[in-house]
């Protein structure tokens, strides 16, 4: 066995939720995502392990150009010199097959058998030496997270050597000219078009028998080397099952939402939030940056506005980002991170694919669309876990129209209460005819192409807090600084429309708007205009002047509708650009106001027919919508799915 020298290309390779990331890290000392939810670590990022590159591939299932990450995964390992393959204890019937496949490139290759602690809780013993037999390629058995085997991992690397190629191939390798790179040659055996195209070859047609020998090969690997001890969890393996039934798993999740929408919505949105922001931010932080501010240019001066005043740069900018945001960002990076590694999230998302379809989401969408009732600042963040730009661009949109936030929720459920159960109904009705209404139509006319749900159900496991907390400081200070740029200029813009009389002018030239289509009183103005900045604040305002029932109904409609506020405001720019953040901005106040006013039209139509209730010829109406529109989903073909 003759070690290789160093200075070589290595690539981490290896299925999604095997641990490379883990690995990379030990080998590097370098941080990145580790999760059991695909689509976590879809970067390619890189580092040193001593005179050697190291390159951490996304999780694939084969080197091929089936989808864009085995296309990315392709061409590294096709320039790789060393090739770690890090494989699930648990699940070798399934991770083997890459493993062949890389052995089959001819590259040297080193097996990492990671979980190994998974597989003895599971019942499964793998014998290790008959495995690398069997493989003619070294193996090391391990359990990154924990660090177990990891020492032996470093020492091991350099023996990396080519293994034992199936005879199918290398039966056929000879047919292919010499000056194609022995690893090329494998993927145009497998009627890789790309690859063949650069060498100016047609590819061959021997997939199907390639991947048959390669299948009954590993399975005859998992039977002559892996054996059951009978001492498996069956509670976890239980547990599993149940998680991902109807009947079992829907009560499950209503727990566990409940549990995180207390945690997120309330305790974190709320209560943290009401200390660093209400507390530390505005009692003591900004009255001593106004204080410092105060000895440098006069406070009631343009420039002293612009910095320290309502919209300052230094006090909104670091209000909304530390007082704010970075409370509700950590909240929910743990949350995520819980869910990750217990692997519950993939279930969830498993659980409810059938009923997001309608929107043209999967399952995956639950996380952000729950999370946007505690604050959607925070889902609009959690968009990011989607599978395509498709999904994300609805997803955002439903959650900046149809979702308040608990703050707002709460003004909202204070003010229906005076209002009685009827008006509640009403209510509820047209949000959630507004909420399917907008998910079915723009299932059907967004550009794109949304993701089927394929997803690996990881084995249940208890969260390890280390592996928590650094991911969730992680991501959470990476957030902040991209983010502090962006907002610092949303609040510069605020700052400049305020001094400049312009928001005043906005404010005014909303009356027409507020009180002939609306039916609401003109002050009604200045709450919408207060919305911007807080969605509660402008619900509270909108209530600090007298109104009649129905526009009471009429006015909660249109701001629960309404834009999110500017912290979300700055996230949706972030996320999506100026161009189209000004238009997904611009267009949810375009569906606000129509929406509202056409409740407003349509009462006032009713109040005018003798002997009838406005309310409920309005739920009738409602109803209707919802009927058609839910038959509109069912009876025509979904946009490019």
């Amino acid at each position: 066995m003759n070690e290789l020298s160093p200075g070589k290309n290595i690539v981490l390779v290896g299925n999604p939720n095997v641990g490379k990331s883990v690995v990379f890290n030990y080998l590097t000392g370098r941080y990145v995502d580790v999760a059991n939810f695909p689509g976590t670590t879809t970067n390619v990022i890189c580092g040193r392990f001593g005179c050697d590159a190291v390159t951490d591939t996304p999780g694939i299932y084969g080197i091929s150009s089936f989808n864009e990450e085995e296309k990315i995964a392709r061409d590294i390992v096709l320039h790789g010199d060393i090739l770690v393959n890090i494989v699930d204890a648990v699940h070798l019937e399934r991770d083997l097959f890459l493993t062949q496949q890389l052995i089959d490139t001819g590259i040297p290759v080193l097996v990492v058998l990671n979980m190994i602690d998974e597989a003895e809780q599971h019942g499964l013993k793998v014998d290790i030496k008959v495995l690398q037999e069997l493989l003619g390629v070294p193996v090391i058995a391990t359990s990154a997270v924990s660090g177990r085997g990891m020492p032996q991992l470093k020492e091991a690397i350099y023996q990396a050597r080519v293994g034992r190629v199936l005879p199918q191939v290398q039966e056929k390798i000879g047919e292919l000219p010499d000056q194609v790179p022995r690893p090329d040659k494998l993927l145009i055996l497998e009627g890789d078009q790309y690859v063949a195209g650069k060498y100016k070859l047609i590819a061959r047609n021997y997939r199907d028998e390639i991947y048959g020998a390669r299948r009954r090969w590993v399975n005859e690997l998992v039977a002559m080397s892996v054996r059951e001890t009978g001492r498996g969890q069956a509670l976890g393996a239980a547990l599993g099952r149940w998680m991902i039934q109807p009947v079992t798993g829907i009560p499950l999740l209503i727990f566990t939402l409940w549990a995180i929408y207390q945690l997120v919505g309330v305790f974190v949105a709320q209560t943290v939030v009401g200390f660093t922001e209400e507390t530390i931010m505005v009692q003591y932080f900004q009255p001593l940056a106004r204080y410092l501010a105060g000895h440098l240019v006069a406070p009631e001066s343009a420039v002293g506005k612009i910095l320290v005043g309502q919209f300052g740069v230094v006090t909104m900018t670091v209000t909304y980002l530390l007082g704010l945001l970075f409370p509700l960002v950590l909240g929910f990076n743990l949350v995520l991170a819980v869910l990750e590694d217990t692997g519950y999230l993939p279930r969830i998302a498993t659980l409810l694919d059938r009923m997001l379809m309608v929107f043209g989401l999967n399952g995956q969408a639950v996380i952000p669309l729950v999370l946007g009732f505690g604050c959607v600042t925070m889902a609009l963040m959690s968009t990011r876990l989607l599978g395509s730009v498709r999904e994300r661009r609805i997803a955002t949109i439903i959650l900046a129209l149809t979702v308040p936030c608990s703050a707002q929720l709460a003004i909202i459920a204070t003010m229906l209460a005076g209002l009685g159960p009827g008006y509640a109904v009403i209510y509820g009705l047209i949000i959630l005819s507004v909420f399917i209404s907008g998910g079915v139509l723009l299932d059907k006319f967004v550009p794109g192409k949304s993701s089927s749900l394929w997803i690996d159900l990881p084995p249940l496991r208890l969260p390890r807090l280390q592996n928590v907390l650094q991911k969730s400081w992680h991501k959470s200070k990476e957030f902040i600084l991209e983010a502090t740029p962006l907002f610092a200029l949303g609040a510069l813009a605020l700052g400049l429309l305020d001094v400049s009389g312009a928001l005043e002018a906005i404010e005014n030239a909303l009356i027409p708007l507020t009180v002939n289509w609306l039916g609401l009183p003109k002050e009604a103005a200045s709450g919408f205009i207060m919305g911007v900045i807080r969605r509660e604040f402008g619900t509270a305002g909108l209530f600090s002047f007298p109104m009649s029932d129905l526009q009471k109904l009429v006015a909660l409609t249109t701001i629960t509708l309404f834009v999110p506020c500017v912290a979300s405001a700055m996230v949706i720019f972030k996320e999506w650009g100026w161009r189209e953040g000004s238009l997904i901005w611009l267009g949810v106040i375009f569906m606000a106001f129509l929406v509202g006013g056409t409740v407003n039209q349509l009462l006032h139509l009713f109040i005018s027919i003798p002997h009838t209730s406005p309310l409920t010829m309005l739920a009738g109406v409602i109803i209707l919508w919802l009927v058609l529109i839910l038959g509109l989903s069912w009876l025509k073909p979904a946009h490019d799915k």
